[in-house]
C-alpha cells in the first residue's frame, strides 16, 4: 500500500506552513485594522497636540517667509479653512505611523519567505522607510525655501503673491512624493539585481541613460524652474550610484543556500 500522506522535500523550510486562503484574507483584515488604528491613533494625539492648524502653519512657513511683506495666504473655498488643515493632520499621520504599516505588511508577508528572502527584505523595508522620510525632509527644509525665494525674486512688482491654501496642499503633496519616490532610487536597484532582471554590469553601462531619465523626470514633476529640477535631478543620479554599491552587498550577502553550495560542490 502508498503511504496517503504527500511526501515533502527536507529541505523545504516551508514545507507544511501552507495556511487557506480564508486564514490569509482574515490575517490580512487584521493588518489592515492594525494599520488603520495606528494612523487613527497618531491622528488623534497630532489633534490634541499640537493641533491641526498648527501643523499646517508649520507646512506653510517656507512659503509664508518668502511672501512679500503683507501678502498672506488665502483661501478661495468656503470649508478650505477648515479641510485643509484635516488633511495636513491625516498626512502628518500616516507619516509618522508609517514604520507600524511596513511593519504589518512585512509581518504578512514573512511567513511565506524563506530565510535567505528575509535576510533581503527586511532590510529593504527599514531602509526604504528611512530613504523615503529622508527624500521628504529634503524638499521640504531644503527645495521649499530655494523654490519660494526664485519665483519671488522673477515676480513682477505689480503682482501681489496670495497663494491658495488648496492650492499649496496640492503642490506640498506633488512635491513630497516626487523627492520622496525619488530617494528610493537605490531600492529599486538594489531589487532589480538581486532578482536577476538586470546585472551590475548592465547598471553600470545604463548610467548615461539615467541620467538623462533623471533630468527629464524632474522636468516632468517639479515646477518649470531650474533650481528644484536641479534638485531633485542630482541626487536621483547619486542615489543610482549608491544602489549599484549596495546591490553588490545584497547580492554577496543574501545568496540562496544553493547558490552558495554550488562553489563548495566545484571545489
Amino acid at each position: 500500500m502508498t503511504d496517503p500522506k504527500p511526501k515533502t522535500d527536507p529541505e523545504d523550510e516551508l514545507a507544511g506552513t501552507e495556511q487557506p486562503f480564508v486564514t490569509h484574507l482574515m490575517e490580512l483584515r487584521d493588518r489592515l485594522i492594525r494599520s488603520v488604528v495606528a494612523i487613527g491613533v497618531v491622528a488623534v494625539v497630532l489633534a490634541i497636540y499640537p493641533g491641526a492648524n498648527s501643523l499646517y502653519d508649520l507646512l506653510a512657513a517656507p512659503l509664508v517667509a518668502h511672501l512679500p511683506k503683507g501678502a498672506t495666504v488665502i483661501a478661495t473655498s468656503v470649508i478650505s479653512p477648515f479641510m485643509v488643515p484635516i488633511k495636513v493632520l491625516l498626512m502628518a499621520a500616516f507619516l509618522i505611523a508609517l514604520p507600524v504599516v511596513l511593519y504589518q505588511v512585512w509581518a504578512f508577508v514573512a511567513p511565506g519567505l524563506y530565510s535567505h528572502e528575509k535576510k533581503l527584505v527586511l532590510p529593504l523595508v527599514v531602509s526604504s522607510t528611512i530613504l523615503f522620510f529622508v527624500g521628504v525632509a529634503f524638499s521640504y527644509y531644503f527645495v521649499f525655501g530655494t523654490v519660494f525665494s526664485t519665483i519671488q525674486k522673477f515676480a513682477p512688482q505689480s503682482v501681489t503673491a496670495a497663494p491658495d491654501i488648496e492650492a499649496y496642499l496640492s503642490f506640498v503633496l506633488t512635491m513630497f512624493l516626487a523627492f520622496g519616490m525619488a530617494f528610493e532610487v537605490p531600492i529599486a536597484v538594489v531589487v532589480l539585481a538581486r532578482l536577476g532582471v538586470v546585472s551590475i554590469e548592465q547598471l553600470k553601462s545604463f548610467r548615461g541613460y539615467f541620467i538623462v531619465l533623471a533630468f527629464v523626470i524632474a522636468a516632468i514633476v517639479t515646477p518649470p524652474d531650474v533650481v528644484s529640477q536641479l534638485a531633485l535631478a542630482i541626487p536621483m543620479c547619486l542615489l543610482y550610484e549608491v544602489g549599484i554599491w549596495a546591490a553588490r552587498l545584497f547580492i554577496k550577502h543574501t545568496k540562496r543556500p544553493e547558490d552558495e553550495a554550488e562553489p563548495a560542490a566545484k571545489t
